[in-house]
């Protein structure tokens, strides 16, 4: 049960509600995290702004939803994990893969990038920084501009799952895609 009530569209401001209709025009998310964003309209369209231009940092939708994944999973965000495995597998991330990071366990990744893409994001939040040897590998395989939406992808996804946590955004019991408990 979310801490927050769920606005429905009838019951928010004419700034929300502008703010609700034009995200939604574009496709974007509503649920989740943005219960608590449409509080704040200006950070709603920030976050939606933020997103979108990650995604045009030169990794693939693979490589950025390998690093979420485990951005996920670090935090233990119920919410977006729900989401976000829908997300992957469809854009053909193996069941395999998925259920690896659930369980908190390095995937067989056999692309250099995708496995970059995790490890970086393993690293950083487990470590609180990159090693010298992870940096130098990253900055090889990726090209600055990937770096930075890479390390930018980590920290927006971060504030996704602090949000859904703090508000306690718990996915409908329908969900099929689960977290599993830590050490599970």
């Amino acid at each position: 049960m979310t801490r927050i009530a769920i606005l429905d569209r009838g019951h928010m401001n004419e700034e929300q509600g502008k703010l609700f209709d034009d995200v939604k025009a574009e496709g974007g998310p509503l649920g989740g995290p943005y219960w608590a964003y449409i509080r704040f309209p200006r950070l709603m369209r920030l976050a939606q702004d933020m997103s979108n231009c990650l995604g045009l940092g030169g990794l693939s939708k693979r490589e950025r939803q390998i690093a979420i994944m485990a951005v996920i999973r670090f935090w233990g965000a119920a919410y977006p994990w729900a989401v976000q495995t829908r997300a992957a597998l469809g854009m053909g991330v193996s069941r395999e893969i998925i259920d690896a990071i659930n369980a908190g366990k390095t995937p067989e990744l056999d692309d250099p990038r995708e496995k970059m893409a995790h490890d970086v994001a393993v690293e950083l939040l487990g470590n609180k920084r990159l090693s010298d040897a992870t940096w130098a590998a990253a900055s090889a395989m990726f090209g600055e501009k990937e770096l930075v939406s890479l390390i930018g992808t980590i920290g927006a996804f971060t504030m996704t799952c602090l949000t859904t946590i703090a508000y306690d955004c718990t996915p409908p019991d329908d969900v099929p895609h689960r977290l599993a408990p830590r050490g599970a």
